[in-house]
């Protein structure tokens, strides 16, 4: 996933939702790098992970409207992977975050794909709605984005995810089917090769105007 989106991001970077650090780690040595979270149980995880690190700050960030100790600030990149379909009001969450870019700074967008996909395993995540193309760039003009990128992403994970949620009605994906999933991952470097456009999720880059 950070090979996708890694020529999108700068030096000055926003990281919305970063859980236990897992991409975090990946993005250590910007500039500057604020990881947020809305728990308090990752946010003094994050801290104590990265306390080595003094380009490194831990806040915590609530979207659309609590934004704590980064409102102030102003960053070149946002990363936002898997979070805007938890988040109810997703266009003010939108322009919540365009005020925190300078002007022509990136938000780099991780959301589920396919509404045809959205099922039980979705709900019990506390997904709000799966996302199309048309719908991630309406969000984005509406919100003073430029769509400079977008593309699907994860096609092997397509089939497992419609029939554990949409046929078998499951909760979750079964831990057989993810040491599958798992042995499939290096398929998603060819996938660009396919001649068909679809995938699990969107990568969505939006250019603050």
């Amino acid at each position: 996933m950070f090979d996708r989106i890694r020529p999108w991001v700068g030096d000055r970077v926003l990281e919305i939702g970063s859980g236990i650090g897992t991409l975090s780690a990946f993005l250590v040595d910007r500039a500057r790098l604020v990881l947020t979270d809305t728990r308090a149980e990752y946010l003094d995880r994050l801290r104590q992970r990265f306390a080595t690190r003094p380009n490194v700050s831990v806040a915590r960030l609530y979207l659309p409207n609590e934004h704590g100790a980064v409102a102030e600030q102003r960053f070149d990149t946002v990363i936002c992977l898997n979070v805007l379909e938890h988040v109810d009001d997703d266009l003010g969450s939108l322009a919540a975050i365009r005020k925190l870019l300078e002007p022509g700074g990136r938000l780099v967008l991780l959301v589920p794909a396919l509404p045809a996909l959205y099922g039980t395993i979705d709900r019990a995540l506390g997904h709000h709605r799966r996302y199309t193309r048309t719908a991630i760039t309406s969000k984005f003009e509406r919100t003073g984005f430029r769509v400079a990128h977008i593309e699907y992403f994860n096609l092997a994970g397509v089939p497992g995810w419609w029939l554990a949620g949409r046929v078998f009605r499951r909760s979750m994906i079964p831990a057989g089917s993810l040491k599958l999933y798992d042995a499939l991952v290096p398929l998603f470097r060819l996938e660009r090769l396919l001649p068909w456009r679809f995938g699990q999720s969107l990568i969505a880059i939006g250019e603050a105007a």
